[in-house]
Parts: structure tokens; C-alpha cells; sequence
């Protein structure tokens, strides 16, 4: 190969490699698909989520646009992703809920109904994957014959209002099954200050 053929080749895969990392940012399921979400229902299966994402609600005036995870009251709920606690809020719809992201903040975890949350869990934690968040229950407007993890995930969106991103379906992106693989270094890890000091005060 001549001197600039090889040129002409590194200048080729190197503008295909920048193409390439350009097609990842601006493709949100490509990114999602790479995260290999965990069911966040131990014990569950992909094959086990039923597909609820586009069912219709409240008489037919809004879309679910979440997964309903029916499982036994108190069966734990685990991260579906490493990341950071965004906010541990009670009350409203959701109940007992907790709010994450993945380690690029370009995804929000939304976790709800839950019957109890784990105490020392805060804002700013960092969680890994399968570590446990809570426990399956009936909180919010869930009915209490019917325990179920409420679980949405949302596009981090540009004006940083990251509770109010737009719905995907994870139905397609979990890949895992639902496994408690929490370790003691993994749960005693916290979010640098500067990104603590980055995430809205949302309450508890």
C-alpha cells in the first residue's frame, strides 16, 4: 500500500469512528440497549414484564407510557442500572418512589408503588446495578389488591427537568433478570460533591 493510500485509510476510519461516537449520542436506543438493563424485580425474567407501556388510563385520557410489574407484596426491587439517586419522594400517584440515573445522566429510572424504600438510600447515592432499592407494595393510587412495581424510564432532557423527560419503553432494553448482586463497596459508594451539588432539591 502506498504512503497515501494508508493516509487516505486513517483518514477514512478515523472520520467513521467520530461518525460512529456522533450516532451514539443522538440514538437513544442504541445508548439504552449498551446499559443491559436488569428487570427490577428480583426474580423476574424479561420474558416474565408484561407489556404495558401503551395501555390506556384513567378512562382513556393518557397513556401508562411505564411497565406494571405485578409480583408478590415485598419482593425486593432492584436497580436496573449503576448510577445516582436523584430523589426519594412519598406521597402523590406514585407513593413511595425512588428516582435515578445512569452513570451518563442521559436516562432517568423512575421506581414506584414501592412499600418501603431502603432506609439510608439519599439523594446523591450512587447504586449499582441489582442492589436493592425497596420492596414491591400498593402505595399511591396502586390498588392494594394488585402489588406491582411501577417502572418508567425517561430521556434526560435538555432543560434539565429530568422528572418530566420523555417516556421510552424499557420493555425492549431488559436484557437481564431480575438478581439481587448488591456488595457491601457497592453500597457504601457516594456521588462526588460537584455532581451532588448539580442535582435539584426535590424534597423526600
Amino acid at each position: 500500500m502506498t504512503p497515501h493510500a494508508r493516509r487516505f485509510g486513517a483518514v477514512a476510519l478515523g472520520a467513521a469512528v467520530v461518525a460512529g461516537c456522533a450516532f451514539g449520542r443522538h440514538d437513544p436506543a442504541s445508548a439504552l440497549r449498551a446499559r443491559r438493563l436488569m428487570v427490577p424485580v428480583a426474580g423476574l425474567r424479561p420474558a416474565d414484564v408484561p407489556d404495558t407501556f401503551a395501555d390506556v388510563r384513567d378512562g382513556g385520557t393518557r397513556r401508562h407510557q411505564a411497565l406494571d410489574i405485578p409480583a408478590p407484596r415485598g419482593t425486593p426491587v432492584v436497580a436496573a442500572d449503576d448510577g445516582t439517586v436523584l430523589a426519594i419522594r412519598t406521597g402523590g400517584r406514585g407513593g413511595r418512589t425512588v428516582y435515578a440515573t445512569d452513570p451518563e445522566r442521559r436516562f432517568v429510572y423512575y421506581y414506584a408503588h414501592l412499600d418501603q424504600h431502603r432506609p439510608e438510600l439519599r439523594k446523591g447515592t450512587w447504586i449499582a446495578r441489582g442492589q436493592v432499592l425497596g420492596a414491591v407494595g400498593t402505595t399511591g393510587n396502586a390498588s392494594p389488591g394488585t402489588p406491582h412495581l411501577h417502572f418508567q424510564v425517561m430521556l434526560w432532557p435538555d432543560d434539565g427537568r429530568w422528572w418530566a423527560g420523555r417516556p421510552i419503553d424499557p420493555r425492549p432494553f431488559l436484557l437481564l433478570p431480575g438478581t439481587v448482586t448488591e456488595s457491601g463497596a457497592a453500597c457504601s459508594r457516594s456521588t462526588p460533591t460537584a455532581l451532588r451539588a448539580e442535582l435539584p432539591d426535590t424534597g423526600t
